[in-house]
């Protein structure tokens, strides 16, 4: 009896439709482990699990984004930071919900993660 690669899991619970970046995903998963996935994402085990199982009921773009930022190096521009990783954009929008004034770059992101139009779209969604 042979086991279901994470790859073969995707493929499996996709279908025709599986997404690039899912695909991705397995093959990291493969190359390393599940975990070790996770926890450069900064997500946990059970999130790349539901994801690669099609059950995850969460935002999946923002899981995409996480991902293209960390593995296939995708960026964007950011208004205060110039040309930054995709996940680290994530990181300072999530952050960006509430201000830590303990910190000088906290402040400055907040405000420029506040006005920035990429923040504005997804809260407008």
């Amino acid at each position: 009896m042979s086991l279901e690669t994470p790859l073969e899991r995707a493929r499996r619970c996709w279908g025709e439709t599986t997404p690039d970046w899912v695909a991705g995903l397995a093959r990291e998963c493969m190359a390393s482990s599940q975990n070790k996935v996770a926890k450069r994402l900064r997500y946990s085990g059970s999130l790349v699990s539901a994801v690669l199982s099609n059950t995850y009921a969460g935002d999946l773009a923002r899981v995409e984004e996480v991902y293209r930022g960390v593995f296939e190096a995708g960026t964007v521009d950011c208004p205060q930071l110039g040309e930054t990783a995709l996940n680290i954009c994530h990181h300072w929008r999530k952050k960006s919900r509430r201000l830590n004034p303990a910190n000088a770059q906290n402040v400055m992101m907040f405000r420029a993660c506040r006005r920035c139009p990429r923040n504005i779209e997804e809260d407008a969604s």
